[in-house]
């Protein structure tokens, strides 16, 4: 499990652990760290062009440290320092010590021209969102000349907490983060800022306590992914119904089906109107069409604007069972919803929900997330290259496993057939939506190597991705 804290608890645990150890243990790990990850990320030291831009306090200093170490290992090392009289007197003294240098303003842009890596040390977990002068001049020059950046513990500007990106910023191809995940690395847009994160442990763990949000591992998926045991028949391992599709969108029946029939369940029952049925019949002969008993419902995808579909979607909605809305049944909630309920909208129909610009949403994920999921009462999926999660309870996942591929129509309605499957196979909607959303980007993986796919392609390698997940072949 990846797990993910708030500046408080971090700021925090750091305090504990540093009242263990002698005064500058932590920088120290954290630079030992840093450093180790940089001469990776160049293939090597010797002769590489590294610059150095150190802002105030103890990010700061740890991207000095870094520098000093990398300077010792062979590298030509040269430092910006944003502000002369806050730096950390400790790292410039270590970085000149190991042969490094301080560059004057007029020697910034012949630096950062040759450099093979700019190090941003200019803010870290305490900085606000956003860069000023001179860091923003600084980061012109970086930009201009295309200079990969990694950044020290955060990528600078970013709104560490929530992964909000409001103002100007530093975008890294790795950000290497110290003691633990911040939210902002897990969020976008913060997370696409980030780019690659590796953590170096300083030994944080024992005082962090529970997370603030959590991104499932393939270990922990295939913990959660139900199997069938000697004793199972097709009804004890779970029966969905799905109710999508209309005669104006057909395929969208096709679709969640298929994600539905490639879960764990080993039923799924079809309700939709005579031309979507005969296409689902057509695709999918194991499938029942008509209604019976399920464990649970996926409601809404492609079900059109008919006023009969909105009653079908509040029914089922006040059966008591678990449902998963999506796409057109979302326009048909209750004031608040009663009972295990999956909403699992695009940015787009999160922002008509909620009534709000769907920029805004973009802009600010998870906080969108939270907020539908206590208006609602239910546990929402807000779909995106990094997933968000978020339990009406306050707990909080994403997904970090994300393929550009699977950006294709009908993506969401084989998500929504799979999360359903997995709800009437017996999890709750947190597990469901977020193990859903692993198993389907894993699919798109697997199906994606050759280059553009279908959401078919998509649904055709979800038992794949299952397989993969448990142990098995591919």
């Amino acid at each position: 499990m990846r797990t993910a804290y708030t500046v408080d608890r971090i700021r925090a645990a750091e305090q504990a652990l540093m009242a263990q150890l002698p005064p500058g243990t932590l920088m120290q790990r954290a630079a030992a760290g840093l450093a180790t990850a940089c001469a990776d990320f160049l293939g090597g030291c010797y002769g590489a062009e590294v610059v150095v831009v150190a802002g105030t306090g103890d990010n700061g200093g740890d991207a000095l440290y870094a520098g000093a170490r990398l300077a010792r290992r062979g590298a030509r090392v040269s430092a910006i320092v944003l502000d002369q009289a806050k730096v950390h007197r400790g790292g410039v003294a270590a970085l000149t010590t190991a042969g490094g240098w301080v560059l004057a303003p007029d020697e910034y842009a012949t630096a950062i021209a040759g450099a093979d890596l700019v190090l941003d040390g200019i803010v870290g977990i305490g900085g606000k969102p956003g860069l000023r002068p001179p860091a923003d001049r600084v980061l012109d020059l970086v930009e201009e000349h295309a200079v990969p950046v990694v950044a020290v513990d955060v990528p600078s500007g970013i709104d560490v907490d929530t992964g909000e990106t409001p103002a100007r910023h530093v975008r890294a191809e790795l950000t290497v983060t110290f003691g633990a995940h911040k939210i902002g690395l897990l969020v976008d847009p913060g997370a696409t800022a980030a780019g690659l994160v590796h953590l170096v442990d300083i030994g944080l763990g024992p005082y962090l306590g529970e997370p603030d949000v959590e991104a499932l591992q393939a270990d922990d998926v295939a913990e959660r992914l139900p199997e069938p045991s000697r004793a199972s028949h097709k009804y004890s391992r779970g029966v969905v119904g799905v109710v999508a599709g209309s005669e104006q969108y057909t395929g969208a029946a096709v679709l969640a089906v298929g994600g539905a029939v490639a879960g764990p369940v080993g039923m799924v029952r079809y309700v939709g109107p005579p031309e979507p049925t005969r296409y689902v019949r057509a695709r999918w002969p194991d499938v029942v069409c008509g209604e019976g008993r399920v464990q649970a419902w996926v409601v809404g995808s492609g079900l059109g604007d008919d006023p009969a579909r909105a009653d079908e979607v509040r029914r089922i909605l006040a059966s008591g069972l678990p449902v998963l809305v999506d796409a057109d049944g979302l326009r048909h909630l209750p004031e608040r919803c009663e009972g295990p309920v999956l909403l699992t909208p695009h940015e787009g129909e999160l922002a008509r929900l909620l009534g709000v610009e769907r920029e805004a949403v973009t802009a600010r994920r998870l906080h969108y997330a939270r907020a539908a999921a206590a208006r609602w009462n239910a546990t929402v999926l807000l779909k995106g290259a990094t997933t968000v999660v978020a339990a009406p309870d306050g707990r909080v996942r994403v997904n970090t496993v994300s393929v550009p591929w699977v950006a294709t129509a009908g993506s969401g309605d084989v998500l929504s057939g799979v999360c359903g499957s997995l709800l009437a196979a017996g999890l709750d909607p947190l597990e469901a939506g977020s193990v859903g959303a692993y198993l389907h980007q894993t699919a798109g993986v697997l199906a994606s190597r050759g280059g553009p796919i279908t959401a078919d392609d998509l649904a055709r390698a979800v038992p794949a991705a299952y397989r993969m997940l448990l142990g098995g072949d591919e």
